[in-house]
C-alpha cells in the first residue's frame, strides 16, 4: 500500500480562488454551496499508479482542490508485482475489444493481489472511489464498510471481451454507483450510474502559460528545431494510440510539404507493453531524420507543455480512446487538433469547429496538409477549441460535477 502525498507546495496551496480568472464567478459560488453539506467527508481515491497516464494526472490536481473546500481527501495506490500489471494490461486491451488468452491463472493473480491490498481501504471513508479495473478486486471489503463505493471506468468498455467482463462485473456490480465518461459507455449494472468526463488542470505545469525563456530552454534541451513546422502526437506508447498509422500519413505529407513529426511519450508503471511499442516505433522511423521519437519521464510536464505550444498541429490518431486528455491539453493551448472520431475525443473535437476528424490514413494526410496550408483556419480552430475546453473540461468544472454526484449519492441513501 502506498498513500500519496500532495506533489508540490504549489498544488497544496491551490484553492478555488486560484481559478477565478478562468471560470465564471457563478460556478465558484455553486461549488462552495455544494461543498457545505460535505464538509469533513472522507474521500478515498484508489488507483494503480502515481505516475503516468491520465488518472494519475487528474488526481494530482483534484486532490488538493477537494482538500481546499473542506473535504478530507486522500489517494492510495495498489502495491503489486509485474505479473499483476501484465494481467490488468491484458484486461485493459480486452476492454477495447481485443481477444486475449483469458486463463484461470490470471484470475488467481488478480484475486491474490487484491487480497494482499485489502488493508489499503480507509474504514472511515465516506466515499471510496475505485479507478479502473486494477483495484476493482478491493470491493471484497465493501460489505464490512460504511461508505459509498464508486467504480470509475476511465476506459471504453463498449466492446469488452465477455469473459473478462463476466469476471470483473462481479466486483463492479457490488459498488453503489459507477461513473463513465460517455453515456454509451454505461454497462447498466444494478446501481446508480453517472456520466463524468475528466478534465485538465489549466494551472499545472503541463498546461500553464510558459515564458519564452522556458520554451527556448526546453526545445534546446530536447534538440527540437522549429525551422520547419512540426506535427506532434503526445501519448503513452500503446498500440491503441496507433502511432504507426501517423507515420504513414506523415510520410505521404512530406512528399508535398516540408515539416517534421515528433512523438512524445513514455511508460507508466502499470503498462508493461510500452517499451515494446516504443522500440517498434524507433525501428520503423530510424531512416527518417525528420521524425523524432522521444521517450520522456512521466514527470516531464513542462516539456510536454512546451512541445504542444510550439507544435503547428497536434494529432491524436488513436484507434480506441477512453477520453483523450492529450487532446484536451492541446485544445487548451489553442492548437489545431486532428484526431480519429473515437471515444471521448468526439466530445471534444467538433468537426470544422474545434478541430478536424480523420478516420483514415488518407484523410489524416489531407487534414494535416489543409491546416499547414491555411494558418488562418488553424488559428480559428485553436481559439474555438480553447473556449470549448474552458467551459467543459477544466478542473473547477470537474470538481463541480463531483460534488453534485456525491450529494446525490448521499441523498439517495438517506431516502
Amino acid at each position: 500500500m502506498v498513500q500519496i502525498n500532495l506533489p508540490s507546495p504549489l498544488e497544496r496551496s491551490r484553492t478555488l480562488a486560484s481559478y477565478q480568472n478562468l471560470v465564471d464567478p457563478s460556478l465558484l459560488e455553486t461549488i462552495e454551496k455544494l461543498a457545505e453539506p460535505l464538509q469533513g467527508a472522507g474521500i478515498q481515491h484508489i488507483n494503480s499508479t502515481f505516475v503516468g497516464g491520465g488518472v494519475a494526472e487528474i488526481l494530482q490536481s483534484l486532490l488538493p482542490l477537494m482538500k481546499s473546500i473542506g473535504l478530507n481527501a486522500r489517494w492510495d495506490v495498489l502495491s503489486a508485482q509485474s505479473d499483476f500489471f501484465e494481467v490488468t494490461k491484458a484486461f485493459h486491451n480486452a476492454f477495447h475489444g481485443e481477444k486475449i488468452n483469458f486463463r484461470e491463472e490470471m484470475i488467481t493473480i488478480y484475486e491474490e493481489t487484491a487480497q494482499k491490498n485489502l488493508a489499503v481501504i480507509d474504514d472511515s471513508a465516506d466515499f471510496v472511489i475505485i479507478h479502473d479495473q486494477q483495484p476493482l478486486g478491493l470491493v471484497k471489503r465493501k460489505d464490512q464498510h460504511r461508505g459509498h463505493w464508486i467504480w470509475y471506468c476511465h476506459i471504453d468498455p463498449v466492446d469488452v471481451d465477455p469473459r473478462v467482463w463476466n469476471f470483473l462485473s462481479r466486483y463492479a456490480r457490488r459498488c453503489d454507483a459507477a461513473i463513465y465518461h460517455l453515456d454509451e459507455y454505461a454497462k447498466h449494472l444494478p446501481h446508480q450510474q453517472f456520466i463524468l468526463p475528466p478534465a485538465i488542470d489549466p494551472l499545472s505545469d503541463k498546461n500553464r502559460e510558459v515564458t519564452d525563456t522556458e520554451k527556448e530552454k526546453v526545445l534546446e534541451e530536447l534538440g527540437i528545431s522549429t525551422d520547419q513546422p512540426y506535427i506532434l502526437q503526445v501519448s503513452r506508447y500503446d498500440r491503441l494510440k496507433n502511432p504507426f498509422g501517423l507515420v504513414h500519413a506523415y510520410l505521404e505529407l512530406l512528399k508535398v510539404f516540408p515539416c517534421q513529426l515528433i512523438f512524445a511519450g513514455g511508460a507508466a508503471d502499470d503498462d508493461p507493453e510500452g517499451l515494446d511499442v516504443y522500440n517498434e516505433l524507433k525501428e520503423l522511423t530510424k531512416d527518417h531524420s525528420t521524425i523524432r521519437v522521444l521517450n520522456l519521464a512521466p514527470t516531464s510536464h513542462l516539456e510536454i507543455n512546451v512541445l504542444q505550444r510550439a507544435a503547428a498541429i497536434v494529432v491524436q490518431n488513436s484507434s480506441r480512446e477512453g477520453f483523450g486528455l492529450t487532446v484536451t491539453e492541446a485544445m487548451w493551448k489553442e492548437k489545431p487538433v486532428v484526431s480519429t472520431p473515437v471515444g471521448g475525443i468526439r466530445m471534444q473535437v467538433i468537426p470544422d469547429k474545434t478541430g478536424l476528424m480523420a478516420p483514415t490514413v488518407q484523410e489524416l494526410t489531407k487534414a494535416l496538409l489543409q491546416l499547414l496550408q491555411n494558418p488562418a483556419l488553424a488559428q480559428q480552430l485553436g481559439q474555438q477549441a480553447k473556449e470549448h475546453v474552458r467551459q467543459n473540461f477544466i478542473t473547477p468544472v470537474y470538481l463541480h460535477r463531483w460534488l453534485k454526484l456525491m450529494n446525490d449519492l448521499r441523498s439517495k441513501k438517506r431516502a
